[in-house]
């Protein structure tokens, strides 16, 4: 076998791992004709680099997430999942508390789970505003700013200097993507630099996000895994993300 470098060779598993999704050290080693411990080295530069997860026995592709649709063009997308999820977000939250909640097609199923309850709803979502504009049980907090057409929410410095003055028990938001090692990413920068500041308004920090949006990565970094408290997700969810959460001590919700 003709000898390569390092660097030809984390290039070439790296293009295995586009193929294949998932390697063994024992497959590594088989198919470089390399040691166990080269092996290794090889996949935690990879790692580092933030093209793949390390599971036991090998590792895994961190797969990128597509730009996201319009929400409009994505409303019927994993509609079975995202009721779930709105269901048993919605289950987390307690009559009398003050709950923001975010934009997004999966964060609005929540919403539709809270409306005979006795709240304090803080939101920058237009769909969510509309939903609870004549619910007299619910205490309505909006807040304005640039409007994000699609993503029918408001964003921006007015947007962020509002919730400078507010706080909530929770806060319940969607993002694009989630890694356990890149975080919670976006895909549209300005949102992101709005999202955060909703971070820090909340006591407890819930994500809501199906399968599709577990495991992979996004352009724009919003924050650390740490920043959340709690996943709500389906069944779809890979078991090794979900182990890696609680190893972080993040508590997943799985319907």
């Amino acid at each position: 076998m003709i000898e390569i470098s390092n660097i030809e060779r984390q290039h070439q598993l790296a293009r295995l791992f586009e193929r294949t999704g998932r390697l063994s050290v024992s497959k590594i080693c088989e198919q470089f004709g390399i040691s166990a411990a080269t092996a290794r080295r090889d996949l935690d530069a990879l790692a580092e680099e933030g093209r793949i997860r390390r599971v036991h026995g090998g590792a895994i592709l961190v797969r990128h997430a597509a730009p996201e649709e319009p929400i409009l063009a994505r409303s019927h997308e994993m509609s079975s999942e995202k009721e779930k999820i709105g269901r048993a977000a919605a289950a987390l939250v307690n009559d009398g508390e003050t709950i923001f909640l975010g934009s997004g097609t999966t964060v609005l199923e929540v919403a539709q789970n809270l409306a005979e309850r006795n709240l304090t709803i803080i939101t920058n979502s237009l769909p969510v505003i509309n939903f609870m504009a004549e619910r007299t049980n619910i205490t309505l907090i909006t807040l304005g700013g640039s409007f994000r057409a699609s993503e029918l929410s408001f964003i921006g410095h007015i947007t962020e200097q509002s919730l400078v003055e507010l706080r909530a028990d929770r806060v319940i938001i969607g993002t694009r993507a989630i890694s356990v090692e890149q975080g919670l990413t976006n895909d549209y920068l300005p949102e992101t630099l709005t999202d955060r500041a909703i971070l820090n308004i909340g006591r407890e920090i819930v994500i809501v996000a199906d399968h599709t949006k577990c495991g992979v990565v996004s352009t724009a970094f919003l924050a650390p895994l740490s920043a959340m408290h709690t996943l709500v997700t389906d069944s779809g969810t890979d078991i090794e993300f979900i182990n890696a959460l609680k190893a972080q001590g993040i508590s997943p919700i799985v319907v």
